[in-house]
């Protein structure tokens, strides 16, 4: 299942940075788009990588992903603004699996 999330995530990522870039209302709002396309490929990517080894990690990234971008989406379609407040909310969760990552290299 973690696979078949991160894959759809990759997918709302391209879209969303797709419409950024060609239909967004406004600098802000395709600035948004971008931003929470760019973290949530980068992270659906980072999940499939590490979904072997590192389960736990990897669901904290989509988790996280899903936060900080769909926060970001929602604004960039009118949505309310304090929604950016819950955004670093998601990215707290990035720097979390990717550390909880790293611990588990390290202890190999």
């Amino acid at each position: 299942m973690i696979g078949l999330f991160a894959a759809v995530s990759a997918a709302l990522a391209v879209a969303a940075g797709a419409f950024g870039a060609h239909g967004a209302a406004g600098q802000q709002e395709a600035e948004w788009l971008r931003t929470g396309g760019l973290y949530q490929l980068i992270h659906a990517v980072g999940a499939l990588a590490i979904m072997g080894f590192a389960r736990g990690p990897a669901i904290m990234l989509l988790v996280g992903g899903a936060i900080f971008a769909v926060t970001l989406y929602a604004m960039a379609l009118g949505g309310p603004r304090w929604l950016g407040a819950v955004t670093p909310i998601g990215g707290s969760l990035l720097i979390i699996g990717w550390l909880w990552a790293g611990w588990l290299f390290w202890r190999g």
